[in-house]
């Protein structure tokens, strides 16, 4: 069975988190992507602890898989070259730098398109190429403070709190990218015009601002932490302590609402989920009320019903749960570096052409002397620039 993008074929230079997990949405569904590392320490990733067996890191397996990788000194007039030779195989390009990196290695899309018109080549920043704060550094926490994203999380009396995922990073880096690389590679197919892509992660990030951004934008006053339907403003829709754990609730539309309240024994409650003077009232019934039961036992009570009450899940607990078990979420994968492992599943399940994984994270240039051969080097020149320190090939 084939996959979806199969015969893609894709340069990543990028690392760490935004970028990598951009290419590996692309790997997982056939793309050829080679990673292209230095052969310094290569992606910083790999050496963030925990380390498996294989002495990399467990993060880095998992956005790593299914990639090839070589080691390259892009110093060097030769790398440079041969990542050039690269360029005019690949159809896309994904680098992750600050702007100007690439221009300055002679490496940037004015150069590349001249090599290879139709490449699609896609830069991920966290500000984007232009403007005030292109060459600021940054991470997830900085985009999303500046976004308004952090100043909207949290409670009303409390400061901004960090989300348990890099929300900047994964989605309005890695997940835009991947998606803006996909509407540009159907652009080339159709035209055979390649393109540059500007993916900022801090425009990703106000983009998600759609319903925050509604009454401000009809000319009310900018909301605060707690103070919008969907963070935290009523009782109907809000994170309560259970007795050994928390339960969510979402009973957003009436219908679930009501619901909710006969199942707790209140359904004169169903009529005021939006009545400011008992806000405070429901609020404190419902506190007192899922305090009284665990999870478990609240679950025998909303499991089969329509109300949108759930469990909060610990980690640990999400890879037991029957749903993510079905869904092959949490997946055991016999990894030719780990053994037996478990792995995160592929999310988007495509009936006629699903992704798979099929090789776990290469080690660092573990596939150098291939893709040189692939290029057309012989075994000569693939040892002269081994000896140049052109070119890496790591014994693991």
């Amino acid at each position: 069975m084939s996959l979806p993008l199969e015969g893609m074929r894709v340069l990543d230079l990028t690392r760490l988190l935004p970028g990598p997990f951009c290419t590996v949405l692309l790997a997982d569904m056939g793309a050829d992507v080679i990673k292209v590392e230095d052969h310094g320490m290569g992606d910083y990733l790999r050496w963030n602890p925990p380390l498996s067996s294989s002495g990399m890191s467990v993060h880095f397996h998992t956005i790593n898989r299914n990639k090839r990788s070589i080691a390259l000194d892009l110093k060097k007039k030769e790398g440079r070259e041969l990542l050039l030779e690269l360029a005019g195989w690949a159809e896309v390009l994904v680098e992750q730098f600050r702007p100007g990196v690439m221009d300055r290695l002679g490496l940037g899309y004015d150069v590349v398109k001249e090599v290879n018109p139709s490449i699609v080549y896609c830069s991920i920043t966290g500000y984007g190429q232009d403007g005030p704060y292109r060459d600021v550094a940054g991470h997830d926490i900085n985009y999303l403070g500046y976004a308004g994203v952090l100043g909207l999380t949290g409670h009303a009396d409390g400061p901004p709190v960090l989300s348990g995922v890099q929300i900047a990073d994964l989605g309005a880096g890695g997940m835009y990218g991947a998606l803006s690389i996909l509407m540009a590679y159907i652009h080339v197919l159709k035209t055979d015009e390649g393109q540059h892509l500007d993916v900022s992660m801090l425009d990703g990030s106000i983009s998600w601002l759609t319903i925050n951004t509604g009454e401000f934008f009809a000319g009310g006053a900018a909301p605060g932490r707690g103070e919008q339907v969907l963070h935290g403003l009523w009782p109907c829709y809000n994170i309560y302590p259970a007795a050994d754990g928390y339960m969510a609730v979402g009973a957003l539309e009436e219908k679930f609402w009501r619901r909710t309240c006969e199942l707790l024994g209140r359904p004169e409650y169903a009529a005021e989920q939006f009545n400011a003077e008992k806000r405070d009232e429901i609020f404190s019934w419902l506190t007192g009320e899922f305090s009284k039961k665990t999870r478990a036992q609240w679950m025998e009570i909303f499991g089969g019903e329509d109300c949108c009450v759930s469990p909060v899940l610990s980690l640990d607990e999400v890879g037991r749960d029957p749903q993510v078990m079905h869904r092959k979420m949490m997946v055991q994968v016999d990894d030719d570096k780990l053994g037996r492992a478990t792995t995160l599943g592929i999310p988007v399940k495509f009936s006629r052409t699903p992704g798979e994984i099929r090789s776990s994270a290469p080690f660092q240039g573990e596939h150098t002397d291939e893709v040189l051969r692939m290029l057309g080097c012989s075994t000569e020149e693939v040892g002269r620039l081994k000896e140049d320190g052109v070119v890496k090939c790591p014994v693991p």
